[in-house]
């Protein structure tokens, strides 16, 4: 029984159908060809190919099976049907063909097998189908031939074959361990690599840093507040008092808890149970008040007027930033009080200038440094000789105003830089620097200019005049600012300078500077311009056809601060000539506004050589996301903008480039409380 499942195991559903119909025609009439059962011409599709009938006798199968007493048997038949699901069938042996003969593979007796353990073997090995010969009358086809037994040949190719199965599953598993654990390794190897320290200065086990969302109440109160007021108002429109007076206390509550917390971590203790009661006074404003019109226009009306509130804030905070940019604080104030007061008392002035010689010799190195704050002057001094490999032939020539003129000397003085030469001028002594010859000194003796300047009934700066407050700034009225294009006249022994604003801090010897090939450049000075932005156009009126016919508006911008000059380039191309023509030209202000650097955008126009970036860093007055690293590595770096380091306004975390170099201990500082 169990060979005969056996061998019907390999047999599909449609051969089992078409040997029980081919039986029942068997035995009532003739066999039938395919063509005639099927009726469409076509044979069904066997998976070992179409069976033709054999015209034998139809003699029972039992007697090969050795039933000779005429019993029959259910065969129980497992197969695979066309989607590949495993199914069972049962069938009388009695049904089986004639066409089909069971063989033992031991001794091939065909009329009884030994006993039905050898049957039961023998239905254990595969069935083979054998095609039958071209040759053999009949014609051409596939028949289902007598089983054979497995040949050692086969026998052994079976087991080579399960043998090579073993090997290539042992083969991928072991890839797939082998792969698992690199991609372990790889892990845990990133896993090291990877940087978990927290930065930033605050601390990881506050409260309001254990989840994203640590303002979340914080919010919603806030919202609360902006509903309660809405409904606050329609309440009052349709007198509906007791609601309104609620609304209101509930919003005073909610403020008086919220304060001045920023995140949920500073709320008060009361804050979530002042929320659920503001919701519940809401929820009934809502059911009573709710129209969405009219809550929609509520809505408008308050958008515009926090609008117009934030326009208005922006414009007063602009003034201020200003305001408190150009003030000088009181400390500031004092020391060159100070400082003057001791420089006449103690009888300074009658001190001559040391190393008068090295002012005028070109084998030096020269810096030239306008300014009227002492604090800061020192700043550049003290850093650039601390760099330097040769103090001694480093030469600085300090102008400065009549009112600072006697401090300025007096620092120098008693604070002299190690082997350095400190030169003090005061602007008033340059006689030929008079309205007749500066353009600038011409148009601040105008009428125009004082009604812009200081008449009392110009337009506030906080209303029409806002988008030019920073032109308002007393540094453009000062010629200190603008004396930096008469440097020839300035120093006409000189063959190279150095210009250095007093808002800067060396951090490198820049020696190097004097032998970088200028390439017949007056100029040298760091590009500013990235992309689109400090471009020509930023800075000049290209409506105007005088800027437009003779400057191209994507020119590159570049940075006064550290410019290095070549003098004798400059007289020979009359550069101070060039900014006398512009500057003129633009006394009605209309191809630039007030400033220093537009007009020298336009006189070194094509005279001006890019030097590298790392020889100037800008923006420490005003950028907080500069790169640290280009701020360290950095020749100079410059505190360009309103947020100076001397003031309280400074970025904290550049203030420290400037203050190193501040001498905190000395008694003028410690006199006026200038600390770090």
């Amino acid at each position: 029984m169990a060979s005969l499942q056996g061998f019907l195991a390999t047999v599909s559903l449609l051969e089992v159908v078409f040997l029980a119909t081919l039986l029942t025609a068997e035995k009532t009439n003739p066999p039938l060809s395919s063509d005639a059962m099927f009726g469409d011409g076509k044979s069904p599709n066997f998976p070992y190919g179409s069976p033709s009938v054999k015209e034998e006798d139809a003699a029972s199968v039992t007697g090969h099976l050795g039933l000779s007493d005429g019993k029959d048997i259910d065969i129980i038949a497992s197969y695979s049907d066309t989607s590949g699901a495993v199914r069972i069938s049962r069938v009388k042996m009695r049904d089986l063909s004639a066409s089909w003969v069971l063989e033992n593979p031991i001794d091939r007796n065909h009329d009884q097998p030994k006993s039905w353990e050898t049957v039961e073997h023998s239905f254990r090995s595969p069935m083979i189908f054998k095609e039958k010969d071209e040759n053999q009358s009949g014609g051409s086809g596939i028949q289902y031939p007598h089983l054979p037994s497995m040949s050692p040949v086969k026998l052994k190719r079976k087991i080579m074959r399960q043998e090579r199965k073993n090997l290539r599953t042992a083969e991928l598993l072991s890839l797939d361990k082998e792969a698992d654990n690199q991609m372990a390794a790889a892990a845990i190897e990133r896993s090291n690599s990877l940087d978990t320290t927290i930065k930033g200065k605050y601390s990881i086990w506050r409260r309001d840093y254990e989840n994203p969302n640590s303002d979340s109440t914080l919010k919603l109160m806030r919202d609360q507040i902006i509903m309660a007021k809405v409904y606050a108002n329609i309440a009052k429109s349709k007198n509906e008092s007791s609601l309104y007076n609620s609304l209101m206390t509930h919003s005073r509550r909610s403020q008086l808890v919220i304060g001045e917390a920023s995140s949920d971590a500073e709320l008060h203790s009361s804050a979530l149970d002042q929320a659920k009661a503001m919701g519940h006074i809401l929820s009934i404003a809502k059911d009573k008040l709710y129209n969405c019109p009219v809550v929609g226009r509520k809505f408008r009306a308050m958008l515009q007027s926090t609008e117009e509130n934030v326009n208005a804030l922006k414009k007063k905070s602009a003034f201020l930033i200003q305001l408190a940019a150009k003030t000088v604080p009181k400390p500031l104030h004092c020391l060159p009080l100070q400082l003057a007061a001791d420089y006449f008392l103690q009888g300074y002035q009658k001190k001559e200038q040391a190393n008068k010689q090295k002012l005028e010799d070109t084998s030096c190195y020269h810096y030239a440094i306008f300014s009227d704050n002492v604090l800061a002057t020192s700043v550049v001094v003290n850093s650039t000789v601390l760099h330097a490999k040769e103090p001694e032939k480093h030469v600085f020539h300090i102008v400065t105003d009549k009112l600072n003129f006697a401090a300025m000397k007096m620092w120098f003085l008693v604070n002299p830089p190690a082997g350095a030469t400190i030169q003090v001028e005061n602007i008033d002594d340059f006689k030929w620097l008079n309205s007749s010859y500066c353009s600038v000194l011409r148009q601040l003796e105008s009428a125009r200019i004082k009604e812009y300047y200081f008449k009392a009934n110009h337009p506030s700066s906080l209303s029409v005049g806002s988008d030019n407050l920073k032109y308002r700034n007393p540094k453009y009225l000062s010629m200190l600012n603008h004396l930096r294009f008469y440097l020839p006249e300035v120093y006409p022994k000189l063959d190279k300078i150095l210009f250095l604003d007093d808002d800067i801090v060396v951090q490198k010897d820049l020696t190097p500077l004097w032998s970088i090939d200028l390439q017949g450049m007056v100029n040298g000075a760091v590009e500013t311009c990235k992309e689109s932005f400090h471009r020509f156009d930023k800075y000049l009126n290209f409506t105007n056809p005088k800027i437009s016919d003779n400057f191209d508006p994507n020119a590159c911008g570049w940075a006064f601060g550290m410019n290095i000059f070549d003098l004798k380039e400059w007289r020979k191309r009359d550069i101070t000539g060039i900014y006398h023509y512009w500057q003129d030209a633009n006394e009605d202000r209309t191809l630039w506004k007030l400033g220093t650097l537009p007009p020298g955008l336009i006189t070194f126009y094509n005279l001006t050589y890019p030097l590298d970036r790392s020889w100037h860093v800008l923006g420490l007055g005003y950028d907080p996301a500069l790169n640290q690293t280009e701020i360290q590595n950095g020749a100079v770096i410059h505190y360009n903008g309103n947020y100076k380091p001397w003031l309280d306004l400074a970025i904290s975390k550049y203030k420290s480039y400037w203050s190193k170099y501040v001498m905190f201990d000395n008694p003028y500082l410690q006199l006026c409380n200038i600390g770090e």
